[in-house]
């Protein structure tokens, strides 16, 4: 199929129908609301279900519902708005069920701004809800690997009954390039949906979906097996792209659209005879901390270049365990890391030494 230029919202829209979602969710914000007004338009016409619902909190409820029937489902938001859906996200892991969540991350905190942010990475990570659960957390860093994750999201989250999020930014929610929708990607072996509450017709018992256990000692048992999938994701599901590390003298860790940024700042500084490195992680859970050991003993640091704080400086130390000493470079409410301030982080770090 020849490629076609989109907005990434509208992208967003046109791979989860092209992976067979039949049913979204939401409520509009900026700066993702065109991903809704695509799906009002497009998901009747392959007979698939729209509802704006009243608040964010009845949309993740909504998706509860349909992916306890089995369904392909997706809900988006942006970053105040995830914030009302964690109770239901909490409870959508602790019953097992799959769907689609896509964060077009802005500014906060609180309202914040309506201009591209990084600023909700502890919150997808580290759980934003309540107990102990994981979402499997994709950060893109192009339209097409947007496409390519939001199909690859909907197969992961039906594999291990886990919902999936989709943590991009503002600016790769509205800026358009070529993408391919329908081209040759790996099948998985899926299993059944034979837990699903698709009506018994007669010939078997209910199935039950619930996240409800008083037994502490039936509730432990439930959390050990959800331990025991999450290790399961950790050990298929690391997803990163690396570049030049075990050469390098500094090692540059961005995500998402950040790396772009970070990439373009690396090829300058390599006109200029500076060895600098990159590692991408597309799993922002699970983290990708076995690649940071193929760097070479040389480095003389990690530059982790963000759009907020510093939140993925945990897992970068945690990834290093004292190996090298970790830098920081971020903007933060809207603002966006430049080439020119990359590449002087990189130089001070550097020490004027090439």
């Amino acid at each position: 199929m020849a490629k076609v230029l989109m907005k990434g919202n509208e992208a967003i829209g046109a791979a989860a129908i092209e992976a067979g979602c039949k049913y979204f969710f939401g409520y509009p914000i900026t700066p993702q609301s065109e991903l809704p007004e695509f799906m009002a338009r497009e998901l009747p016409k392959v007979g698939g279900v729209f509802l704006q619902a009243e608040s964010e909190v009845a949309a993740i409820n909504m998706v509860y519902g349909a992916a306890g029937a089995g369904a392909r489902v997706m809900t988006s938001s942006s970053s105040p708005g995830i914030s009302l859906k964690q109770e239901g996200i909490s409870y959508i892991a602790g019953a097992e069920l799959p769907c689609v969540i896509v964060n077009i991350m802005r500014g906060g905190p609180g309202l914040g701004s309506i201009q591209p942010s990084q600023t909700d990475y502890f919150q997808a990570t580290r759980g934003g809800g309540n107990g102990d659960y994981r979402l499997v957390v994709l950060a893109p860093s192009n339209v097409q690997e947007l496409v390519d994750l939001i199909i690859e999201g909907f197969d992961i989250a039906d594999q291990y009954r886990n919902p999936v999020m989709i943590l991009g930014d503002g600016m790769i929610g509205q800026m358009m390039e070529p993408v391919e929708l329908k081209k040759e990607r790996k099948k998985r072996d899926l299993p059944p949906k034979d837990w699903a509450t698709d009506g018994t017709q007669g010939k078997r018992k209910p199935n039950i979906i619930n996240s409800l256990y008083l037994s502490p000692e039936e509730l432990e048992a439930h959390n050990k097996r959800l331990q025991a999938k999450y290790q399961k994701i950790k050990e298929n599901e690391v997803k990163v792209e690396s570049y030049n590390i075990e050469d390098a003298d500094v090692v540059i860790a961005a995500y998402g659209t950040t790396a772009r940024i970070a990439k373009t700042a690396i090829a300058e500084l390599e006109k200029e005879g500076y060895k600098v490195g990159l590692i991408r992680p597309i799993t922002l859970w699970p983290y990708p901390y076995d690649e940071f050991n193929k760097i070479s003993d040389k480095c003389k640091g990690i530059l982790t270049v963000e759009m907020n704080s510093g939140q993925m400086v945990d897992d970068v130390k945690i990834a290093v365990n004292g190996r090298f000493p970790v830098y920081f470079h971020g903007r933060m409410g809207g603002m966006v890391p430049t080439p020119n301030e990359i590449i002087e982080k990189v130089k001070e770090i550097y020490g004027g030494e090439r």
